[in-house]
C-alpha cells in the first residue's frame, strides 16, 4: 500500500481558553513572514467541531482543528511525496512537528496553550488508497508500528483504529512513557532523495 495524503494531529492542552478567532491574525502573520509559502487563511470557526482555522500552502495545509471535539494542531500533506512509506511518514511527521513547535512558541500563546506529543492521530486522506477496513488496517499497522517504534526511541506505543468504516482510515497513537517535542525531533529526520534515515 502506497501511503500518501498523510495527516498528523497533535492534541492541545489549554491552560487558558484561546478563542479560534485568535488564530486568524496569527496565521496572517505567518503568511506575511513566509515569502510565499502560505497564501490563504480559511475561517471555519462557525462550524461546531469543524476544521477550525486553516492556513493554506500549495502542497499542504496546517490548522487549529476541532474535529471530534478535541482541539489540536493538524498538518495535512496534499501533494504526493516520493520515497518509501517510512520516508514519507518521516517527512510529514517532521514537518508537522516543526510547524507545531512554531505555533506553540508564538508569544501570543505563551502560558495559554501547548500540544501534547505522547498522543496523536495519523489519518490517510484517500479512500481509494486506504479504504477503512480490516485489510487496510493490517497493511497500515505493518508500516506504522516500526515507524512509531523508531519515533519513540524503541519504546512501545499503542495503536487504536477508527472503528467507523464510513470515515477515513485513522489511527490514534499513544506512547506508554512521557514524550516531548525535542525527543521526537531527535528521532525523526527529513529524507533527501531517499538517502536519509531515522536515527
Amino acid at each position: 500500500m502506497e501511503l500518501q495524503k498523510i495527516e498528523i494531529k497533535f492534541f492541545a492542552v489549554e491552560r487558558e481558553p484561546v478563542p479560534l478567532s485568535a488564530f486568524i491574525d496569527l496565521f496572517h502573520g505567518w503568511i506575511q513572514a513566509s515569502d510565499g509559502v502560505y497564501h490563504d487563511v480559511a475561517d471555519y470557526s462557525h462550524m461546531h467541531q469543524g476544521p477550525g482555522i486553516v492556513l493554506v500552502a500549495p502542497d499542504f495545509y496546517v490548522s487549529v482543528d476541532e474535529t471530534g471535539g478535541r482541539r489540536g494542531f493538524l498538518f495535512s500533506q496534499k501533494a504526493p511525496l516520493e520515497g518509501t512509506n517510512q520516508e514519507r511518514l518521516a517527512r510529514v511527521f517532521q514537518s508537522a512537528l516543526e510547524n507545531c513547535r512554531r505555533l506553540q512558541a508564538e508569544p501570543a500563546l505563551q502560558r495559554k496553550i501547548e500540544f501534547r506529543f505522547d498522543e496523536f492521530e495519523i489519518t490517510f486522506n484517500d479512500r481509494l488508497l486506504a479504504a477503512n477496513g480490516e485489510e487496510s488496517y493490517q497493511a497500515l499497522k505493518a508500516e506504522i508500528e516500526p515507524f512509531v517504534s523508531r519515533l519513540f526511541g524503541g519504546a512501545p506505543g499503542s495503536l487504536q483504529q477508527e472503528s467507523d468504516a464510513r470515515r477515513r482510515v485513522r489511527l490514534r497513537i499513544q506512547a506508554t512513557a512521557p514524550v516531548d517535542l525535542a525527543a521526537l525531533l531527535s528521532h525523526v529526520g527529513v529524507w533527501a532523495n531517499g538517502q536519509a534515515r531515522i536515527n
